[in-house]
C-alpha cells in the first residue's frame, strides 16, 4: 500500500485522489490554529516556496482532536492560515487522526515509519500527556506531526511536533534531487535517532 491508493476530502468537501501527487515529493501535516505550534505554517509555506517548483507539495489536514485548538469551518481554518501566513499549499477538510472516526490515510501513516524525536519532543510529550490520556505508542500526539513521503509514495519519516520545518528542509531537498533518506529513530529515544 502506498499513500496514493488513499483518497480524501479537500477543504471545499471536494474528493481528492492522493494519485494525482504521485512522483512527488510531500509533507503531510495535522495543522492547528490555535496552538502553540501554529506559527510553524510561516516555515511551511517558506519550505513549500523553496521547492514548489522541484515536484514537492505540502498537504495539510487540519485537527481539532487536541485541545480544540483547530476550531472553525474548513473555510475559516484556510482563511486564517492565508491570511497570517501566506498559506498557499493544499490544505483538506478537517479530520480526526486518532481513535474510532480517524482518517483512513492517517491510519496508514501512522504504522509506516518510525518517528523522528529529541529530547526536547520527550520533554513535549511528558507535558501535554495529561491532555492525551490513553494515547497509544503510534498515535498522533499533538498538532504539527509530519510525515515525508517519497517521490515513490513511500513514508521515509515521521516528525514530531516540536521539529520545525527548517530542520526537515535537508531532507526534502535530499528526496527532491533524487537521494535516498533513512530516517532511524529508536521508539523510546535512548539509542537516539540519525
Amino acid at each position: 500500500m502506498k499513500i496514493y491508493d488513499f483518497k480524501v476530502k479537500d477543504a471545499e468537501d471536494k474528493e481528492v485522489s492522493l494519485s494525482e501527487y504521485e512522483g512527488k515529493v510531500l509533507l503531510v501535516v495535522n495543522g492547528a490554529t490555535g496552538c502553540g505550534f501554529t506559527k510553524q505554517y510561516d516555515g511551511l509555506e517558506k519550505l513549500y516556496g523553496k521547492y514548489k517548483n522541484d515536484g514537492f507539495e505540502i498537504l495539510d489536514f487540519p485537527s481539532n482532536q487536541f485541545l480544540g485548538q483547530a476550531p472553525g469551518t474548513n473555510e475559516e481554518i484556510v482563511g486564517f492560515c492565508r491570511l497570517n501566513f501566506g498559506v498557499d499549499f493544499k490544505q483538506f477538510s478537517k479530520i480526526e487522526v486518532n481513535g474510532e472516526n480517524q482518517e483512513p490515510l492517517y491510519k496508514y501513516l501512522k504504522t509506516a515509519a518510525v518517528e523522528y524525536r529529541n529530547k526536547e519532543t520527550l520533554d513535549f510529550y511528558e507535558k501535554v500527556a495529561q491532555y492525551t490520556p490513553g494515547i497509544a505508542d503510534d498515535d498522533i500526539r499533538w498538532n504539527f506531526t509530519k510525515f515525508l513521503i517519497d517521490k515513490d509514495g513511500e513514508v521515509v519519516g515521521r516528525f514530531a511536533p516540536n521539529i520545525t520545518p527548517e530542520e526537515i528542509d535537508e531532507h526534502v531537498a535530499r528526496l527532491i534531487s533524487g537521494e535516498e533518506v533513512e530516517i532511524v529513530c529508536h521508539p523510546d529515544f535512548s539509542q537516539g535517532c540519525l
